[in-house]
């Protein structure tokens, strides 16, 4: 028996692959379908089936392509209908992989057709659970995530993953190991811890929806309140793996274009594109094209585009390094924004070879700021919770999150001075600004912990 977790830290996303005697299964994949053609051919199996825990908001799942390339059938728990062929598995209903069992749980909750998946060894003893959004290490998934059209609210939805968790998965053994779908980072839980897998015997010791912690009714209150509302691109990718979507090889294939910056100007005029620069933040800090987004690749890259784009309809035209094209583009349709129309041909560079406008943003060093910090108008645009954990007493707190709604609260008429944790997300929320007419900002790099190493040294 082969269990391998693939995690990718950009979408703090885990898909699986499971080999045993020459047949594989993969539970809730990537949408780069070839990683698992190879994970197959090295451990000379066939991959039999592909199963998917739900209908995935927070990114663009493998399946269809996968199945297409395998012939191997697309497997969901009860409730799930698709626009695609799919098995609509029953509870309890079993699949045999090689000398291994794989059982259906019905966990609903996160969303009705939330599934767990039970493997089984040769001799039947239980092994790991496969648990999709329902079960987290040290969380449960976000309950307000139901199907378009559906009659639940957070509330129902709660009370059913609640009573999933203690119906399908407590009474299982402790030695039961748990592969959750996600880790700490995640947008579809709140408090999730930084390891990938442990066991449900730890898990029942400090997740509070095991250790009998909180009733039913605590538990639904405590999994509603403060809950921060859904990025706008997740139902589009719920969509997205409910209905179908073109195979990554196409994507890429149709975006995988460079241009000359006479073209790039053009295409950008008449196609009302974005312009998304993908360098760090420290290259885009000291020159970019007017206008243009700063996400960097060298961060969380494919939420954030999900998370200030919103829309996957966007057309997109890249500025990337030399070389990394069709990893930006590979992690955009991670998210489902499959509209990228190409690139700067060269890079930034080629932009600075000719006579077209550059901006810049000032940016500087921690040391500097806390000479003046008490003086001047600051802009903290991390998470509450980080916030509720330490924050300078006199900035103006709107996560990078909910910045685009709130610009009413920022005053245009200050100089602001700008601060993340790190100095990823502080200088994304400059070019959002940027976009928007604040033109006297300022990027303190290193972030919130740069000061508060200043602060202490000092």
């Amino acid at each position: 028996m082969k269990i391998e977790q693939i995690y990718t830290g950009c979408l703090f996303q885990a898909s699986y692959f499971i080999e045993s005697n020459g047949e594989a299964a993969v539970i809730d994949p990537l949408r780069e379908s070839r990683l698992y053609l190879e994970k197959a051919k090295e451990s000379n199996s066939k991959i039999k089936y592909i199963f998917e825990t739900h209908f995935h908001a927070d990114f663009v799942s493998g399946h269809i392509s996968l199945s297409k390339l395998t012939k191997a059938p697309i497997v969901f728990g009860p409730m799930a209908n698709t626009d695609f062929e799919s098995i609509q598995a029953y509870d309890s209903q079993e699949f045999k992989l090689g000398a291994l069992t794989i059982k259906v749980l019905h966990t609903p909750g996160h969303t009705i057709e939330s599934t767990t998946y039970l493997l089984m060894d040769a001799d039947r003893k239980n092994h790991s659970i496969f648990t999709g959004d329902t079960l987290f290490l040290g969380d449960v998934g976000r309950p307000d995530l139901a199907q378009e059209k559906s009659n639940m609210n957070p509330e129902i939805q709660a009370g059913m993953l609640f009573d999933s968790i203690q119906n399908k998965i407590s009474n299982l053994s402790d030695d039961v190991i748990v592969y959750p779908a996600h880790g700490a980072g995640s947008a579809c839980g709140k408090n999730m811890m930084k390891e990938t897998f442990d066991t449900l015997g730890n898990q029942k010791k400090v997740n509070y929806a095991l250790n009998g912690s909180c009733s039913r009714s605590e538990f639904i209150d405590i999994l509603t309140k403060d809950l921060l509302d859904a990025p706008e691109y997740f139902p589009q990718n719920v969509r997205m793996n409910k209905n179908g979507y073109n195979d990554l090889e196409y994507i890429i294939q149709k975006s995988y274009r460079g241009y000359d910056v006479k073209e790039f100007i053009e295409l950008n005029n008449k196609k009302n594109t974005i312009i998304l620069d993908t360098r760090s933040p420290y290259e885009f800090s000291i020159g970019h094209i007017p206008s243009s987004y700063f996400i960097g690749l060298n961060g969380n890259f494919a939420p954030w585009v999900g998370e200030i784009l919103r829309d996957t309809k966007t057309k997109i035209l890249l500025i990337v390094d030399p070389g990394k094209e069709i990893e930006a583009i590979t992690r955009l349709s991670r998210v489902g924004f499959d509209n990228c129309l190409g690139y700067l041909e060269g890079g930034f560079k080629t932009w600075l070879n000719t006579n077209n406008k550059c901006e810049y943003i000032e940016s500087i060093d921690p040391e500097t700021f806390i000479e003046i910090m008490n003086d001047v108008y600051i802009l903290d645009v991390r998470k509450q919770s980080e916030i509720s954990n330490s924050a300078l007493e006199h900035s103006i707190k709107i996560s990078l999150s909910s910045l685009q709604s709130n610009f009413e609260k920022i005053d245009r008429n200050k100089k602001i001075y700008i601060h993340c944790a790190g100095g990823y997300r502080s200088m994304i929320a400059a070019s959002i600004l940027k976009r928007n007419g604040f033109n006297d900002i300022i990027d303190i790099n290193r972030g919130y912990a740069g000061i508060q190493n200043c602060l202490v040294s000092c």
